[in-house]
């Protein structure tokens, strides 16, 4: 189960509605959904949930490239709505480096495409296990690296971890009205 939410910051204060990610396939998507929720130059949140495995905070300032943060990118790795966040920016992948470990067969070099053992699509150990991208992206809005990075720990993802990076914004009475 998912929860997701989108946070407009105004001149007014926070404004909080639930987006419908039916139709989010990429990043660019989801960033034009969250820029549709606000005014040209404000900044507006994505929050994205998945029942206690993990959460990722897209941050949308303006026309400017989104930055994004999530608390454990190899539980993302295996949602739909997480694939979408772990882009090969994010992940520090460069596409072009990918292209070459890859022959246009989508074998790598020297091996043949007839593994009956070889189960499709990447595999976990291409996504880190844990926290991943921009710590640094709430900090200017009152929370800091620390506190982010305590929500994503071990363990430590409980399910309010969405509530407890409002509180420190500021809107968590916005988030609130939405859940």
């Amino acid at each position: 189960m998912y929860f997701a939410a989108l946070l407009a910051r105004t001149e007014d204060g926070w404004h909080a509605s639930e987006p419908d990610l039916d139709n989010v396939e990429t990043l660019a998507d989801l960033s034009d959904l969250a820029r549709a929720a606000g005014d040209e130059e404000e900044t507006v949140l994505v929050f994205i949930e998945q029942e206690d495995a993990w959460f990722g905070v897209v941050r949308v300032d303006g026309e400017e490239d989104p930055r994004i943060y999530v608390s454990d990118a190899a539980a993302a790795a295996r949602s739909s709505y997480g694939e979408i966040l772990l882009t090969d920016e994010v992940l520090g992948r460069d596409p072009e480096d990918l292209d070459d470990l890859v022959d246009l067969d989508g074998t790598e070099d020297g091996e043949t495409d007839d593994d009956e053992d070889a189960v499709a699509g990447a595999s976990d150990d291409h996504v880190p296990a844990g926290p991943l991208g921009e710590t640094d992206v709430l900090v200017d809005l009152g929370m800091s690296t620390t506190e982010l990075l305590a929500l994503s720990g071990d363990g430590a993802l409980t399910g309010e971890a969405l509530g407890e990076i409002a509180e420190a914004l500021g809107c968590a009475d916005v988030l609130e009205a939405v859940r």
